[in-house]
């Protein structure tokens, strides 16, 4: 077993910027971690092989726990003029149209690898275009999540497909002629397909097939138990959009009586397995059941104010238990470092006070728990036995020269963008090196051609 060493100007660890930081990895997995190494042990690790010497802030591998790779194309287009989310919705279904297996796979390629070249490794998609228009199935039901897996698998990193459960319109709602792509009919159809794509990947490490209720809207009370089971049998997460809109709670409440947490929890479907994306529109009750449950929140800001959905209480989900994660969801933009700030900075115009979160905590959110969210609790850190997944920042772009290594961690989170980040490793192997993406060629033009197809 040959080792590689990776020699970090500073590096996040344990919690905390530490400096000169000697990592060891082998077969794909860290198997050392030495702080304040000594120049004599730089020298000793080269003596037994190569050391890449990574200048600047090294972090884990960054996790996009809620992202939609197709509505990548919507950027721009859905900037021109006024609306609601329900407007949005209304273009999103366009995008849909020109999607099949392999319009899919290209177009999700290219995003993935402008998420590589973001730092990001693991990628949790939800996932919920799973036929042909009008609901037809493709000879293999799971020709779409085959085609994203092997997105992922090209641009070089690791998925997390939630595979999405989505029923019905809405709260009473038949299903459109675009929703009818989503459907199964049932969750026990559901269940089978979904079944069949886990077993194809059960031996595979950089694919975790989970499951998703994409919202009380579209997922009668009825049929949540089957999903949550599933989940369940398989040890794997389970993801919902909670609350985005007043008018899904508005629905929910005249139809059942409960609000979509508690709906859900009456169902069975919170815990720490679970994780609620959005949670912009939450009774005090309702944080009260998703902290005490331990439910995982991802936060999606740059969406969230995109789409005009308004601003969740992080800050109080967080302190009733629930940990946090992040995600690019619609992707007006691919920067887990804007998500990450933007959770600091809305809850400024809320609460018109400063300093709610740590930098450390935003961290840990972008990493550790975005990565646990995502069914691989050993990710997202730097420690002996953790995937080698890591993302070097450099410190010395025009955004961030000037600071000091003490101070790296508050720089980065609040001031760097994608763009400086200089170093992917995923499973030990370089992915973006000196900000070019080593698998991928011509991203940019690859992902532009495929979004131009789209909607030719």
């Amino acid at each position: 077993m040959s080792s590689q060493f990776w020699h970090a100007e500073a590096a996040y660890v344990a919690g905390a910027v530490a400096t000169s930081v000697l990592i060891e990895t082998a077969e794909g997995r860290i198997t050392g971690v030495q702080t304040n190494a000594p120049a004599s042990a730089v020298s000793t690790a080269a003596a037994q092989g190569e050391v890449v010497m990574l200048p600047g802030l090294t972090l884990p591998g960054l996790a996009n726990a809620h992202s939609h790779a197709f509505h990548r194309a919507l950027r721009g287009r859905t900037q021109v003029g006024e609306g609601t989310f329900w407007t949005w919705r209304e273009q999103m279904y366009e995008a849909v149209a020109g999607l099949d297996p392999d319009s899919y796979r290209e177009l999700a390629t290219g995003v993935f690898a402008e998420m590589a070249l973001a730092g990001i490794t693991t990628v949790g998609e939800f996932h919920y275009v799973h036929h042909a228009p009008g609901g037809k199935q493709y000879q293999d039901p799971n020709a779409m999540g085959h085609a994203l897996i092997q997105a992922a698998r090209a641009a070089g990193i690791r998925i997390t497909l939630l595979d999405t459960c989505y029923l019905t319109g809405g709260v009473k709602t038949e299903l459109n002629e675009t929703q009818r792509r989503f459907s199964d009919g049932d969750a026990t159809a559901w269940a089978s397909r979904v079944d069949a794509l886990h077993g194809a990947y059960a031996q595979d490490e950089d694919v975790v097939i989970g499951a998703a209720i994409h919202s009380v809207r579209a997922v009668p009370i009825e049929q949540i138990p089957p999903i949550a089971e599933l989940a369940n049998a398989f040890d794997a997460p389970l993801h919902v959009h909670l609350s985005e809109q007043r008018a899904e709670n508005d629905a929910c409440l005249e139809r059942y009586r409960l609000t979509p947490t508690q709906l859900l929890e009456s169902k069975g479907a919170l815990g720490p397995r679970t994780t609620a994306v959005h949670a912009t529109h939450l009774s005090q009750l309702d944080i009260e059941l998703l902290g005490s449950s331990q439910t995982c929140i991802c936060m999606c800001p740059t969406t969230e104010r995109d789409l005009a959905d308004g601003i969740g209480s992080a800050r109080a989900l967080f302190e009733a238990g629930s940990p946090l994660s992040l995600g690019t969801d619609s992707q007006a933009v691919i920067d887990l470092f804007e998500e990450a700030r933007a959770v600091e900075l809305d809850e400024r115009l809320q609460a018109e006070r400063r300093g709610h979160w740590p930098s450390t905590d935003l961290l840990d959110a972008a990493t550790r728990c975005g990565q646990s969210a995502l069914g691989r609790p050993q990710a997202g850190r730097l420690e002996a036995g953790a995937p080698a997944d890591f993302t070097t920042v450099g410190l010395d772009s025009i955004r961030l020269t000037g600071t000091s290594l003490a101070l790296a961690a508050e720089s980065v989170v609040f001031a760097a963008t994608a763009a400086d980040v200089r170093h992917v490793v995923v499973g030990g192997r370089v992915i973006v090196q000196d900000g070019v993406h080593m698998l991928v060629d011509s991203p940019a033009k690859l992902l532009g051609t495929a979004i131009r197809r789209l909607f030719a």
